[in-house]
């Protein structure tokens, strides 16, 4: 079993737990590759058919190659989507021009929140890897948040020879993280090996490329000349550039991702 495989075993193995424990559960779907690597994880789970819906939580501010992929992959995959936003803070005008942090919690945490209770999940599968940012590497496969949906990442559960904690109890919803264990350029493996569509924003152009895509507003490129997979593999194994180096929302704040993960952040 080569090393894939086993990242593939893994992941699977906790998709079925979650779908198996919670009786409604949704994937979390931003379009970027890890999330994308997720969504066919989670069809090679169940054959091919997703038994739950795919939710996108949409600022309004993504990039227009997002919107066109969402559609593409929705109609082929014949996903059941939810596209869910917080209308009154963008009516009211919120923008990254307020604060990145504000921004994100209003636009993203706000709205991911209400489509949970609207919805009643008691699940949501998530596609963060702990090699992504030093806030994740705190994070459980099975994460459980309180009634306001907040992250108490000082007192996660234990979770030993593949035992998770299921129980709902005083939780509101699990946040479910199959892809703990994968790093960056696994994902780029994966995506090689089980040729799965992504978004051409990964590719160099002129010089430059996204290593994460999120708001447009938020997202600037890195130094590259990768323009295939197998060249975005070849530089991972040498560059010292971090992934999210190009997000700024991590800039905004030393400790940023972790205050609003701990609001209830992806």
């Amino acid at each position: 079993m080569s090393d894939l495989d086993h990242l593939e075993n893994q992941s699977i193995y906790i998709i079925r737990e979650a779908y198996s424990r919670f009786r409604k559960t949704a994937l979390l779907w931003s379009m970027g590759k890890d999330s994308t690597a997720l969504l066919w994880l989670c069809r090679k789970a169940f054959l091919g058919h997703l038994p739950f819906p795919v939710l996108h939580i949409d600022t309004g501010f993504k990039f227009k190659e997002i919107y066109a992929f969402r559609e593409a992959l929705s109609r082929e995959f014949n996903l059941d989507l939810i596209v869910a936003q917080n209308t009154r803070a963008r009516q009211a005008g919120m923008n990254s021009q307020k604060g990145k942090f504000a921004c994100c919690d209003a636009l993203k945490t706000r709205a991911l929140k209400d489509a949970v209770a609207e919805k009643k999940f008691e699940a949501l599968l998530l596609a963060i890897r702990r090699d992504e940012h030093g806030i994740r590497a705190k994070e459980r496969f099975f994460s459980p948040r309180d009634a306001d949906q907040r992250w108490d990442y000082q007192n996660q559960p234990m979770e030993l020879w593949h035992q998770y904690s299921r129980n709902l109890g005083q939780y509101q919803h699990f946040r479910v993280h199959p892809m703990l264990g994968w790093r960056e350029i696994d994902i780029w493996r994966y995506i090689q090996r089980e040729r799965i569509p992504v978004i051409d924003l990964y590719f160099a152009k002129n010089g430059h490329r996204y290593r994460s895509i999120g708001c447009e507003p938020c997202c600037t490129t890195v130094p590259s000349k990768a323009n295939t997979i197998a060249k975005i593999i070849r530089e991972l194994k040498k560059t010292d550039i971090a992934e999210r180096s190009g997000r700024a929302q991590d800039k905004e704040d030393a400790d940023n991702m972790q205050k609003l993960r701990s609001l209830g952040y992806m």
